[in-house]
């Protein structure tokens, strides 16, 4: 029994859909999905005790998809993306309080933006049907993308388009390229409970009311992994960056000083 009431009826008629599309997210279908969660969530709840409730979901998330994609990754990738990820990390926790998360989120909507309108304009513009050679891992934009990516997931729950940027245009296997996802931002959500236990955000009323919804996770983390597996290439690609882009517009909207 839990030594307090559960919220009331509207706080799981938003948080159980929050944690249904973070799922999906999860269990490869894009992040977009997951950017959409916690701001759902925060409709119902403070963006800081949202935050909190999601992350304990997001680690049970992390366990279900590791096992459903244990056979795939792309180890080349985590190697050069990790270093980065690892400094924004500890850059997020020694600088939230100072940088504005508005300005790390415009930052990162408008490379993404960018990033995903140029391979529509290849892909379906006047240079159509030529194809796109694979570029190779690069250590300058690893190392940068992967400080964005652990500062955003940090700062701002933002961390899907930067590891997207970097990593889509390798045109890894769809299975290795959301094997490779899974197991960054598993590894990256595991380090930031720390910072956010010392930072006093994860209390046992947010905990508890996190294993209320970790039913609904789990269900939605295989069913992203599934319908990921079914998923051709020349399907995966285009659905990732356009989830990206939209990914990328919530963040912009979020950004702006309405």
């Amino acid at each position: 029994m839990l030594g307090f009431p559960l919220p009331d009826p509207i706080f799981f008629a938003a948080a159980i859909p929050a944690v249904a599309l973070v799922g999906l997210s999860k269990g490869g279908l894009g992040g977009a999905f997951a950017l959409i969660g916690v701001p759902l969530l925060a409709l119902v709840v403070s963006p800081v005790d949202a935050a909190a409730i999601f992350l304990p979901i997001l680690i049970v998330m992390d366990i279900v998809a590791l096992y459903s994609w244990r056979h795939h990754t792309d180890r080349t990738l985590l190697l050069r993306f990790l270093p980065g990820g690892l400094v924004g990390i500890a850059l997020g926790w020694l600088t939230s309080a100072m940088v504005p998360p508005d300005a790390l989120r415009f930052v990162i909507a408008v490379s993404m933006i960018i990033f995903a309108l140029q391979y529509f304009y290849k892909s379906y513009g006047p240079a159509a049907g030529q194809p796109i050679a694979p570029k190779p891992h690069r250590w300058p934009p690893a190392i940068l993308w992967g400080t964005l990516c652990g500062y955003g997931s940090f700062v701002a729950h933002a961390g899907g388009p930067p590891f997207q940027i970097y990593a889509l245009p390798l045109k890894l296997d769809p299975k290795n390229y959301t094997g490779a996802s899974v197991r960054f931002f598993a590894l990256v959500n595991a380090i930031k409970v720390i910072p956010y236990v010392a930072l006093g955000a994860l209390d046992t009323k947010n905990f508890a009311i996190s294993l209320t919804l970790l039913p609904v996770a789990l269900v939605a983390t295989v069913a992203g992994a599934a319908i990921v597996r079914r998923l051709k290439p020349e399907v995966f690609y285009p659905l990732a960056y356009a989830l990206g882009l939209l990914a990328a517009l919530k963040l912009f909207w979020d950004a702006l000083p309405l």
